[in-house]
């Protein structure tokens, strides 16, 4: 019995306990009880058939070996940690499993995690992109892949410090999960460095998919109140377009990423306004020379002399236009009221389940087809539904539910019997 005032031991964990007790019980018996009791209790934690003299041969190897280990290491060793040993030495147990599959499953997560930000590493990454470059060659389907970084981003930390410069990660990261398919992985793979994985993307999906997440990534950081404007730049690559090998891919997005970035901040060490340069593999210079066809290419409206961009500033967006040749032409009074100066492309909605609420009911749906500064493109089962004015609630990717006004410039009937509607926003 411990004396009054002494420290009380320490409490042993279950296991120990029980262990303890059946080194206990196990003294009481006779070795034919022992070695029945002893054969029934390894063959629960090893599922083997042992003879009951192995098994007493066992159970007293176990205690000689925690003896010497606790005279060893001048404290009391457990029998559990005895006893494995011993079973492990002895080969019964060829895979030890020494901790909850619950832990283990955590160790396993963190080990391909960034801890900051919640996204996989580099190093899942890796894995990653050559597993679904495999199944996109095996199956003969496009596979996107996206190198993003963060402009300016080493002014917010030498201006506001690293916890600030944390927030502004975190809130990237927060972005890029928002925006994903459950197909989808977003992967942090350096400092201010990001990489997607976009299994069944084709080129035009994935850089739609790119702008879409560097505007609504520059909405999330306006509560920080920043002085730097820090931006997210973007470069893609398409499978089979642009190689069949993971370097080939990183190596074009890469490219496409330094173009993209010089191109949009070489303006000056600020980073001047962002030209409207296209990640796309198809995308054209924009050089004011003809082609040689003849045909003079539009100039970006960015790019145009101060007195073109006043003569151009009232046009129809291009958002809310059908192709030329359905076209129907609206008049000059109506282009004064639904017309703003083009400041974004339109971002196809296609292989999305973006829609729309129609009417103060609510019951009424339309299918969004596509999206841009200046309006929005509908599918209707039936002309009827269209008036002059539609009261909207908008359901897009990335996007919280949006209330808007919205006036028809168009209706085209579509081979399947409904209808594409064009819709400008309205103040």
């Amino acid at each position: 019995m411990p004396s009054p005032g002494a420290p009380a031991p320490p409490r042993l964990p279950i296991e120990d306990s029980y262990l303890e007790l059946l080194a206990d019980t196990l003294e009481s018996l006779d070795t034919p009880a022992r070695g029945q009791f002893l054969q029934r209790y390894f063959r629960a934690i090893t599922h083997l058939e042992l003879r009951e003299s192995q098994c007493v041969q066992l159970w007293d190897e176990t205690l000689i070996r925690r003896r010497e280990w606790s005279e060893n290491v001048g404290r009391p060793v457990s029998l559990k940690t005895a006893l494995m040993d011993v079973l492990t030495s002895a080969g019964l147990f060829r895979v030890p499993i020494l901790i909850e599959y619950e832990e283990l499953k955590k160790l396993q997560l963190n080990a391909v995690t960034d801890p900051l930000t919640g996204l996989y590493n580099r190093r899942l990454f890796s894995e990653t992109f050559e597993k679904e470059l495999n199944r996109a060659k095996r199956y003969g389907q496009p596979l996107g892949l996206v190198m993003l970084d963060l402009h300016r981003f080493k002014e917010v930390n030498d201006k506001y410090g690293h916890p600030r410069g944390d927030e502004v990660l975190v809130a990237a990261a927060t972005t890029l999960r928002k925006a994903l398919r459950t197909s989808d992985s977003a992967f942090r793979i350096g400092g201010d460095e990001f990489a997607l994985l976009l299994p069944q993307t084709d080129a035009a999906q994935a850089v739609a998919l790119s702008r879409r997440v560097e505007t609504v990534f520059a909405e999330s950081i306006k509560p920080f109140q920043l002085a730097v404007s820090v931006g997210m730049d973007h470069g893609v690559a398409t499978f089979p377009q642009d190689g069949d090998q993971v370097e080939q891919l990183i190596h074009a997005a890469d490219e496409r990423l330094y173009h993209l970035k010089h191109g949009n901040h070489g303006t000056g060490p600020g980073g001047g306004g962002r030209a409207e340069t296209s990640a796309s593999p198809s995308s054209e210079p924009s050089s004011a020379a003809p082609p040689a066809g003849g045909k003079p290419r539009a100039i970006p409206f960015e790019s145009r002399p101060a007195a073109e961009k006043m003569e151009s500033a009232v046009v129809v967006e291009p958002a809310v236009l059908p192709p030329a040749a359905e076209k129907k032409m609206v008049t000059a009074a109506q282009r004064k009221i639904y017309t703003t100066p083009r400041k974004a492309e339109r971002v196809s909605m296609s292989g999305t389940n973006a829609y729309a609420v129609l009417g103060e009911s609510g019951v009424a749906r339309a299918r969004v087809l596509d999206l841009g500064f200046g309006g929005v493109a509908l599918e209707l089962e039936s002309e009827q539904e269209v008036s002059e004015s539609i009261l909207a609630i908008l359901h897009v990717p990335i996007l919280p539910p949006v209330r808007v006004n919205l006036r028809p410039v168009w209706t085209q009937r579509l081979a399947q019997g409904v209808y594409r509607i064009g819709c400008a926003f309205v103040s």
